[in-house]
């Protein structure tokens, strides 16, 4: 069935068509759409699920990419307690096991005897039970001597984290262990400083760079709508304040001004970064949608809207910031951009997020201070390759919308 050309279409309709065919923009659609299913999917789709991805040993430090080693999963001696869909999706999952690195393992008797990776000198040794599971803490009865496994018959008995009695045979423990928890990890984009997996944390930095890109632009877009189309509309003293106060925060250096509001706050984190960032991008939003309602409260649909007698606000929010929408999408991609790059930026100072939460800001700070030794390129490459491959989608995107809602294009 073919599409009838005389069909009226709206121009929305037409600068979606524009930008579909703009292979530029598309690309940076792509990169941005993924970026949003890596923060919504969160920790279904990150290698370490771990809180904050902050699973790591220091033996595989710095490690370049594709850095494969056996694994040693050693239980912690205390209950984790199970977190709910929702809470483990974004919140993470503590894990019931530490991490130990290693070169080789023998079992001598009760014990696991590893050779930790990086050190083929030194030995360390574990109690097979000690590493399946948790093992009682104190004075208990339950079982004859000081200690709380007997390793004396089989099946092994031990007392567990709830004073309670367990048993498992030799054949089984030492199957576990071989079976479930030594196992072969690879690190696809190596590790950083602290051992930790680069691939967990660069994904987790994309929802730090997200959120806070999101909510800064959200900000910023209220409140210079908001003021714009005050001063705009309203003119006279009204007017004159609000542009004095553009010339204020303009005469400022932007990431003075970040640095400024962040410090005053006295507080540092996620909600601080995005706050201080979405304050001080007002005022292009309010600079621009000032200068369009100068220009569109002189036409003639808004003198007939206030012949018909309707409200001021009626006539800001329904007939003429609709006519903004195009002007407003296309600034608030590239104030995505800006976003992103101030967050970074104020993570590099330590001024945003704190670690050990993973931002890519973060995580070139780390890599800077290890610039100078072996195998630490990746630590800074990687992330700043993240963070212009984010700005670049954003700002394609940005330039794809501006074409597509051109009057010009829109006619063709």
């Amino acid at each position: 069935m073919t599409e009838n050309h005389n069909s009226h279409h709206s121009p929305y309709y037409y600068a979606y068509l524009n930008l579909r065919s703009n292979g530029l923009a598309m690309f940076g659609v792509v990169i941005i759409i993924a970026a949003v299913l890596i923060t919504v999917l969160g920790y279904l789709i990150i290698p370490d699920n771990t809180p904050q991805t902050n699973q790591g040993s220091p033996q595989i430090k710095k490690q370049l990419p594709f850095f494969t080693v056996d694994i040693l999963n050693v239980h912690k001696n205390h209950e984790v307690e199970e977190a709910g869909f929702l809470e483990a999706l974004y919140q993470g999952q503590e894990s019931e096991y530490r991490i130990v690195p290693l070169q080789d393992y023998r079992i001598e008797g009760d014990e696991i005897v590893i050779t930790p990776y990086g050190d083929s000198m030194q030995e360390s040794r574990f109690s097979l039970v000690n590493v399946i599971a948790p093992v009682f803490v104190g004075d208990s009865d339950k079982l004859p001597g000081e200690s709380n496994v007997d390793y004396s018959s089989d099946p092994i008995r031990y007392v567990n984290i709830d004073n309670e009695i367990k048993t498992i045979s030799r054949s089984e423990l030492i199957s576990t262990i071989e079976d479930e928890l030594i196992e072969s990890r690879t690190y696809w984009l190596g590790t950083d400083s602290s051992g930790r997996d680069m691939l967990s944390r660069l994904l987790y930095g994309t929802r730090i760079s997200l959120g806070i890109g999101f909510l800064a632009v959200l900000i910023s877009l209220t409140l210079g709508v908001f003021l714009g189309a005050i001063a705009g509309y309203f003119g006279g003293k009204i007017d004159s304040f609000i542009v004095w106060m553009f010339s204020v925060i303009w005469s400022i250096p932007g990431i003075m001004l970040v640095i400024a509001i962040s410090m005053g706050l006295q507080n540092k984190g996620v909600m601080v970064a995005f706050l201080a960032v979405g304050l001080t991008m007002w005022v292009e939003v309010a600079r621009v949608v000032r200068g369009q309602f100068k220009v569109l409260k002189e036409k003639q649909f808004v003198e007939a809207a206030q012949a018909f007698g309707y409200k001021n606000r009626r006539i800001i929010f329904k007939h003429i910031l609709p006519n903004l929408v195009g002007s407003l999408v296309v600034l608030a991609t590239s104030n995505f951009a800006a976003a992103i790059i101030l967050e970074a930026g104020l993570s590099f100072l330590g001024l945003s997020v704190q670690p050990p939460t993973p931002s890519w800001g973060i995580m070139i700070s780390e890599g800077f201070d290890s610039i100078g030794t072996p195998n630490s390129w990746h630590l800074i490459v990687l992330p700043g390759i993240a963070i212009s491959l984010l700005v670049l989608a954003f700002n394609l995107l940005g330039n794809g919308l501006r074409d597509a809602l051109d009057p010009k294009s829109l006619l063709k």
